[in-house]
Formats: C-alpha cells, sequence, structure tokens
C-alpha cells in the first residue's frame, strides 16, 4: 500500500496540447509545457548539435517551449499522437516523461507512484504498452491509469457527471457513474481548439495576410527609438559559436504560424449567444489585432464564426481548412448532439441525474459564453423532462487543469491508497492487470 502523501506521488495529464506535471496533494502542476516535440534524425557519428535526448530510433529530440524556440536544420515538429487523438510515438513519449520527471521536476519516479490521466477511449493495448514502460524504463513502484472525464468529475467534487472535455484536438463527452466511466457513452468529436485554429489561419491567410513566424523577420532600429521590419531569415548561433542562416522545415514553420493564429483566436473569438450567420453578419463590427511583426490585421465575422463551427460543423466548408470535413465526407455532429447522443446511450435511470450535473472543461471551454449556450443547445435537444445544468469552473486554472487537479486529489485521499497497481502486482500478472486495477 503507498500514501500519497508519505511518498509524493508524481501526477501526469498528458493531453493533446500540454503536459501538465507535479505532485499530489498540491492545488495545481508544477510544470506545463507544451505535448509537441522536435525530432532530428541524429547524424551518424552522433555528434553535430546539442541535443535534450536521442530516444532509441536514434532521433533527437527538443522538448519544451525553449528548445521549440529555435529552429534548427531539419527540425520537424510532431506529436506522439495520432489523429484519432492514441499514442503511437512511444519513443517521442519517453522523450516528454524524461523532459518531465528528470528535467522539470528532477527526481527518480524509482521513489513515486505515478497517477496517469488518460483519455476514455484509450484502447486497451495502448493502457498496456504504457504500464509496461512505466515500470519498465522508469521502475516506479505503483502505477494508476484514470480515466480524464472521472479525474474532472473528481476536481469539482462530483462522482456521476456528463463531462465535456472541450481539448485541443479533440473534444470528448463522457457519462461518469458512481466514479466511472460508462465506456457505452463515450463519444470522440474531432471539433477541438486546433481545428478551430486552422480555420482561423486558413481565413486570415486566405484575405491576403502573411502569418510571418518570428524567425522570418528581425526588427532593426533604424534611427533612435524608431525599428524597422526586415523580412529577412534570422542567424542563429550554432555549436561552433558562429552565426548561421536556418532553413526551418514546412513542420516547424507550420506549427509556429498555428502558434500565432492560436494566440489570435485566444484574443478575438468568442460564442454567439444564438445561432450565427456569418453571411448575414457580413458587416459586423472589426476588431484590430497586432501580429508579431506589427501586421494590423481586422477581425469581423470570423470572430464567431470559428467557434460557431462546434454547433454547425457545417460551417467547417467554408474555410477549407486542414482537417476540416470536405464535400466527400460528411461534417461531424454538432457538439450540442454528441452531449444528448452520450446520454441516450446510458441507462434510463440514469439520464436525469447526468443532466443535471453537465461539466464543461478543457482548454477550448475558455471561449466567452460558451457554457451559456452549450446549455441551451443540449437543453432544446433534450428530452422535453430533462432539466440541463452545465456547469464550468470560473478559474481559468481549473477549467484548463481540471484533469490534473482531479488527479491530485484522487492520489493523495487516504481511501484511494489500496488502489494503486504495484510493480509486484506487475511482475506476477503482468501488465493487463490495470484493466482490473483501473477499469
Amino acid at each position: 500500500m503507498y500514501g500519497g502523501d508519505e511518498v509524493n506521488a508524481v501526477v501526469v495529464d498528458l493531453g493533446s496540447f500540454t503536459v501538465k506535471v507535479g505532485y499530489a496533494g498540491e492545488d495545481t502542476p508544477k510544470h506545463v509545457f507544451p505535448s509537441a516535440l522536435g525530432s532530428i534524425d541524429s547524424p551518424p557519428n552522433g555528434d553535430a548539435m546539442e541535443v535534450d535526448g536521442v530516444g532509441p530510433s536514434g532521433r533527437t529530440f527538443k522538448v519544451g517551449t525553449a528548445s521549440l524556440a529555435v529552429p534548427q536544420d531539419g527540425l520537424e515538429v510532431i506529436s506522439p499522437f495520432s489523429e484519432a487523438g492514441v499514442l503511437e510515438d512511444w519513443d517521442a513519449l519517453e522523450a516528454l516523461y524524461n523532459h518531465a520527471f528528470k528535467d522539470q521536476l528532477r527526481l527518480d519516479l524509482k521513489e513515486h507512484p505515478l497517477m496517469l490521466g488518460e483519455p476514455s477511449n484509450t484502447p486497451r493495448p495502448v493502457r498496456e504498452k504504457q504500464v509496461e514502460l512505466l515500470f519498465e524504463r522508469y521502475d516506479t513502484p505503483a502505477v494508476f491509469l484514470a480515466k480524464n472525464a472521472v479525474l474532472s468529475a473528481f476536481s469539482t467534487g462530483r462522482q456521476t457527471a456528463l463531462v465535456v472535455d472541450a481539448g485541443h484536438a479533440q473534444t470528448m463527452v463522457a457519462a461518469v457513474h458512481d466514479g466511472y466511466v460508462l465506456q457505452k457513452s463515450v463519444i470522440r468529436s474531432p471539433l477541438g481548439g486546433a481545428l478551430l485554429t486552422r480555420c482561423l489561419m486558413h481565413s486570415v491567410q486566405s484575405g491576403g495576410t502573411r502569418i510571418h513566424p518570428r524567425f522570418d523577420f528581425q526588427r532593426v532600429e533604424t534611427v533612435p527609438g524608431q525599428f524597422e521590419v526586415k523580412y529577412e531569415a534570422r542567424k542563429y548561433r550554432g555549436p561552433d559559436g558562429e552565426l548561421h542562416a536556418v532553413t526551418a522545415t514546412d513542420s516547424y514553420r507550420r506549427h509556429t504560424v498555428l502558434s500565432i493564429a492560436q494566440d489570435l483566436k485566444d484574443a478575438v473569438c468568442r460564442v454567439s449567444d444564438g445561432p450565427f450567420d456569418p453571411e448575414e453578419n457580413a458587416n459586423i463590427p472589426q476588431v484590430t489585432y497586432e501580429l508579431p511583426d506589427g501586421q494590423e490585421i481586422q477581425v469581423g465575422a470570423d470572430r464567431f464564426a470559428v467557434p460557431e463551427a462546434l454547433f454547425n460543423p457545417g460551417l467547417l466548408a467554408r474555410y477549407g481548412a486542414e482537417g476540416a470535413p470536405d464535400d466527400a465526407a460528411p461534417a461531424p455532429a454538432p457538439l450540442q448532439a454528441a452531449v444528448n447522443e452520450c446520454v441516450a446511450r446510458c441507462d434510463v435511470d440514469a439520464r436525469r441525474e447526468l443532466y443535471a450535473n453537465a461539466l464543461l472543461t478543457g482548454g477550448t471551454a475558455g471561449f466567452a459564453s460558451l457554457r451559456e449556450r452549450l446549455e441551451r443547445e443540449v437543453t432544446e435537444a433534450a428530452p422535453a423532462l430533462a432539466r440541463v445544468k452545465l456547469v464550468s469552473p470560473s478559474n481559468p486554472v481549473e477549467r484548463r487543469y481540471s484533469v490534473w487537479i482531479g488527479g491530485s486529489v484522487l492520489a493523495s485521499l487516504g481511501s484511494f491508497q489500496q488502489m494503486w497497481m504495484s510493480k509486484a502486482e506487475y511482475a506476477e500478472y503482468g501488465p493487463g492487470l490495470i484493466h482490473k486495477k483501473a477499469p
């Protein structure tokens, strides 16, 4: 038996946008860094550049915001997740873990049980491989894999909840009853923050504005106090101490441009109080936004039309962004339809309690007016006798980090300590035991 307080259990939320790590019993994660990471095919002689870590595949990985801030020749930006949000690049995952445990927390995991949040639809083979990696590679004394929806519910003191986790790569809707996810209820939607960011980027660029990443220009002081932007590639100091021009890869350039588009989206977009038609509102007042190179752009109807795609995915075709459905592919279901379908998959006796305990969390849940609009849309489509009450933490930290916070609460409870899967149990029964210890 392991006590979360006594042995300082580590809590990890491995999200599609950021990794959150810290200690059980604390209010917020100690460190947050991007889930995207840089990958360079290592040269045969193994030298030539400063590295964050070389994985078993021979690739050099660059992890963390600072490491990704500087372009390098051949630096590709990758994710450990597939387009469906499932872990597939285990070398990349190991690089993220190394950064979390060794560089950020500066600990040896063999002295700390690990609580890991995971998507509610994680396949069994992936769960088993995760357990195997943590025991074999990091020698942790105990592991527990908890469903994200359960941890989000626990973060608000609920054991039963209808959890709408609006994340970066996807939105997951899941029913939690008495502390367990009802697996038949889980619905995954590609309607996430990343898709909306791509839509807004496409809109800006199709309007004739080029979004320049920060390595594409430099500000030059022409006279004291006055600067001029010159569009020429910055030079970066290499291992030899000399300045060199760097040719950024397409994936690195795209990553940095999308980061700017995300900042734009977070600054100007909001959800309309009711259904929004961009054609009927083409003359809506515009807002001004300054890009990093000093360009000023005007954003009008797209401020509302982009997040409106959550409720009317047919609008995605307006943008033609990568990942948006084309004419041959059906649009994903609206968010309100996914919520009602999730409840409809549950037993009749549980539906009223789920509707009354709906919870909106995740990084994309931060749009102004999203909670109120989603509650109205779900109510309109729900059965007549349903009483929908949708809550969302008003504190953006609690909303964005609800999975991690729930893991911190759970791993520090005295009543939880018998739930850990120990290394001795792993050695005796194998990784498949995790499905019984943490269903």
